[in-house]
C-alpha cells in the first residue's frame, strides 16, 4: 500500500495528469475507508484530503463524479550501490563524480 511521504502518479481519465506526496492517512469513521492527504506537486503546491477505500490508495481505479482516477505509487530509478561487490569493483564517490561545471566561466 502507498504509505505517507510516499510520491504517486495521480492519472484521471487515463492521463497522468500530476505527482502527489501523501501527507497522511487517517481512518474514517466507515471501516475500510481513510482520509487520505496529497501535496500536489505543482505550481502552486495545494494539499487536497479524499476519503478512499484502502484498495483505491493502491492503485485500484475509482470515479468521483463519474471521472476515473487511479493512484499509481511511483518507485524511484535510484539504487544504491550493491555491497556484495568484491572490493576491487567497487568505485569511491569521487571516482563516480561527473566533472564539475562553472556556471561562470570566471570563477574559480
Amino acid at each position: 500500500m502507498a504509505d505517507i511521504n510516499d510520491i504517486v502518479l495521480i492519472h484521471f481519465e487515463n492521463n497522468p495528469i500530476s505527482f502527489a506526496r501523501i501527507e497522511d492517512i487517517q481512518p474514517d469513521t466507515k471501516k475500510n475507508w481513510y482520509h487520505t492527504t496529497f501535496l500536489f506537486l505543482q505550481n502552486p503546491p495545494h494539499i487536497i484530503t479524499w476519503i478512499l477505500k484502502e484498495e483505491y490508495i493502491n492503485g485500484a481505479e475509482f470515479t468521483m463524479s463519474d471521472k476515473k482516477i487511479k493512484i499509481e505509487k511511483v518507485e524511484s530509478p535510484y539504487k544504491k550501490e550493491e555491497t556484495n561487490q568484491p572490493e576491487a569493483e567497487k568505485k569511491t564517490k569521487k571516482e563516480e563524480a561527473g566533472k564539475v561545471l562553472f556556471l561562470n566561466p570566471n570563477s574559480d
